[in-house]
């Protein structure tokens, strides 16, 4: 590693702990609060600064405020953090919040005939933008500084300004921090917290008529956004189940997963721009001419979001028109915003404006396109359009929306903390959904939303109170397939009862193992009969490995034997769809279960003894197929732990050898038991990261090194030693 990579790596470390003090200080919600963020790096200071915004401005269960006194309306959206870039005209950063504030004043939630209502909470601003007044003539530059210097007044006089309700964040560089600190010190003295990011400065001489991106930052790294939900949905995840007494026997299973079609969805419906949406409509070419003028007149956007404005600039080059010549661009759908903001339009004018820019987005997310840009202006645009018109008929298909493009950001984050706050911001999205429309009048979008609601408590599960989480995924599948039936949708009744058999296997390992597992067993088959195995390959041989899955779990509870030879029935017919041509990671997985399954049936005590060295011959056959797959797989995450893998065989080598049934001779007893000391080295070598399963391999190589002496002689045990590392032999020697 260079030394510029240990100082990339150090910077990383430092500015994600700077993050997270910083936006623990904002969500407080404390009030005459002043922070100052320092970054040089403006790819850095984008990416932060709307990470924050996409955390913070509509946090869990404050999207839309609901309704007192049992009334039927929800309060429209207001946002708990405001994101502004400073007018270089006239950088009075205090004055322009006072004056969103006039033009957005907080809405009064709670009233009725006898009580007034209260104002909802101001929110916090950030301010970002100072940097460029370094291109501005010095009299801007006095000027903004100026501004900071009468802040006093503010302070001493509060009834004069708004803004103290909240609190301000000013993004500046190090050199104006420094200019701060000389020249408006008394702004400085009631600062509250300074927070100083890592980062190489972006050089003044910078082209600025192209946008600033939100990513290849080089100092905070914020995860794979590239990933889209369809690829990821497709990953198999393993399941470690409890280690046996005797042989500390480590299982590996690929385990119950949902269908990759029955991930959280957007609205069914297929989406169609409207380009009629706006009255007094200009023709295409027209606006094309002017909306290539959009990046440099950003400034003359009053009214429109700053973040929402540098967002689409970053996204302009990759989101284009799919349809037709005359579908609207990005740019051009923001001009037009603009313009119905600055004509005071109508509530649901607006609205509908914001929501085809949603629309747009949404269409290119669903396309594969799910950038993290890409998802937070979906999501922004998606929520101006519920706040400024929450009766439209569309609303319960936008919170659902809202619901899947939350639950595809908490895909983004790099850390446990944000993913479960997306994930609980999902939840809120397709609750709100679920009490706007009733499932006799629309029994279609109620089924999806209940199905998505399902998945994401899977996924909260991940984070917090797993039992409680998965009950609550098996109530909203369970609600979603009283109103998603075979006659209306055979293969998404499918895909819902192969989810709900999921959460009840999971559910198993918490409570109830053996009710849980039937129930998982009965909801997988209720999916398995509505798949074709000649049209649906794929699916049929996924739920055929859950199903056996399940069966290899009550095995452990109950009619081992019996289970045990299901369990193998139901993997051997997976296999057949499983095929290492078609899905070799999947193919893999399944043979090393049906390897365990072996495995645990010779091991059963009522197994005889020439079933036993036939069923430890078949698991060894698994194994070394799983083993070879995943080893002609290069780049390709498996769900299965290949070093266990590589211990069970050399296991079960070790065992067919010992046995006292066995009849091979000398050079059999020898194949068998190198290769196991040939596994429990490969696992030895693998797992030196994890201390206990690499204590636990290392006694198997000193009992297969025995077993060379045992049935081979000191010949053999001279063999064994000759193929162990020479590092390991101090360590082995004294305990042979």
């Amino acid at each position: 590693m260079s030394v510029n990579d240990t100082a990339l790596s150090d910077n990383s470390a430092w500015n994600r702990q700077v993050y997270h003090r910083l936006k623990l200080a904002l969500s407080l919600g404390l009030r005459r609060q002043i922070f100052l963020a320092v970054c040089d790096d403006l790819h850095l200071r984008n990416q932060v600064a709307a990470r924050l915004h996409s955390t913070l401005a509509y946090p869990v269960g404050q999207v839309l405020y609901q309704p007192l006194d049992g009334q039927e309306t929800s309060t429209p959206a207001y946002p708990r953090l405001v994101t502004l870039r400073l007018n270089l005209n006239e950088p009075n950063p205090i004055e322009q919040i006072n004056q969103w504030l006039t033009d957005y004043p907080p809405p009064i939630v709670g009233g009725s005939k006898d009580t007034p209502g209260r104002p909802l909470p101001i929110p916090t601003f950030q301010i970002v933008g100072v940097e460029q007044l370094t291109k501005q003539s010095v009299a801007s530059q006095r000027l903004f500084l100026h501004h900071l210097r009468l802040s006093e007044q503010y302070f001493s006089a509060q009834e004069s300004s708004r803004f103290l309700e909240s609190s301000v964040l000013l993004w500046v560089s190090r050199p104006w921090l420094s200019a701060i600190q000389q020249s408006a010190p008394q702004f400085w003295r009631w600062r509250t917290g300074v927070f100083v990011f890592a980062g190489e400065p972006t050089p003044t001489t910078q082209n600025t008529s192209h946008p600033e991106r939100f990513h290849n930052s080089r100092s905070l790294n914020l995860g794979n956004t590239e990933q889209s939900m369809l690829e990821d949905a497709g990953r198999d995840t393993e399941v470690r189940t409890t280690a046996e007494a005797e042989l500390e026997f480590r299982e590996t299973l690929d385990f119950p997963r949902q269908s990759a079609d029955d991930y959280p969805k957007f609205k069914d419906e297929p989406l169609v721009l409207d380009n009629k949406l706006f009255t007094n409509q200009q023709k295409p070419q027209e606006i094309i001419a002017r909306s290539s003028q959009v990046e440099n007149l950003s400034l003359s956007f009053s009214h429109v979001s700053q973040e929402l404005i540098d967002l689409v600039s970053a996204t302009a080059n990759t989101i284009t028109s799919l349809e037709r010549e005359d579908d609207w661009q990005p740019q051009e759908l923001l001009w037009e915003i603009e313009k119905l903001h600055s004509q005071k339009a109508a509530g649901e004018v607006l609205g509908a404006a914001y929501h085809q820019l949603g629309d747009l987005y949404r269409l290119h997310i669903e396309q594969g396109q799910s950038t993290l840009e890409n998802l937070m202006v979906a999501i922004i645009a998606y929520q101006e359009a519920i706040a400024y018109d929450d009766n439209s008929p569309q609303l319960p298909d936008t919170l659902n929306d809202l619901g899947t493009l939350y639950w595809m950001l908490y895909r983004t984050p790099p850390n446990l903390e944000e993913g479960k706050t997306y994930i609980e911001q999902g939840i809120e999205f397709y609750k709100l959904a679920l009490k706007m429309i009733s499932p006799k009048t629309h029994p279609e979008t109620y089924a999806r939303v209940q199905n998505n609601l399902g998945t994401a408590y899977g996924d909260l599960a991940r984070f917090a109170s797993p039992a409680e989480n998965w009950q609550q995924a098996v109530s909203a599948y369970s609600e979603a397939l009283c109103y998603r039936t075979v006659e209306s949708d055979p293969l998404k009744y499918a895909a819902c009862q192969n989810n709900l058999g999921t959460a009840y296997w999971h559910l198993a390992q918490y409570n109830q193992p053996v009710v849980h597992l039937k129930k998982a067993i009965a909801a997988y088959k209720q999916a398995l009969a509505y798949y074709n195995p000649q049209a649906e390959p794929l699916k049929y041989g996924m739920i055929q490995n859950n199903i056996g899955t399940a069966y290899w779990n009550l095995a452990q509870y109950e009619q081992p034997a019996e289970n045990l030879q299901l369990a193998i029935n139901v993997y051997r017919e997976a296999l057949k769809y499983r095929t290492p041509a078609t899905v070799p990671s999947a193919c893999a997985a399944t043979q090393n279960n049906l390897g365990t399954a072996y495995w645990h049936l010779a091991n059963f005590a009522q197994t005889s003894k020439e079933a036993r060295q036939n069923l430890l011959q078949l698991c060894i056959s698994a194994y070394e197929e799983a083993i070879a797959l995943a080893n002609s797989l290069s780049n390709v995450s498996l769900s299965f732990d290949l070093f266990a893998t590589h211990n069970n065989l050399g296991l079960a080598h070790y065992q067919l050898v010992t046995d006292n049934t066995f009849h091979g001779d000398k050079s059999k007893r020898s194949q068998h038991l190198e290769a196991a000391l040939e596994n429990h080295l490969q696992a030895l070598n693998g797992l030196s990261k994890q201390p206990e399963a690499y204590q636990n391999s290392f006694a198997y190589v000193v009992k297969t090194i025995r077993a060379f002496h045992n049935e081979l002689g000191i010949q053999g045990q001279n063999l064994a030693l000759s193929k162990v590392p020479g590092y390991l032999l101090p360590e082995i020697l004294p305990k042979l």
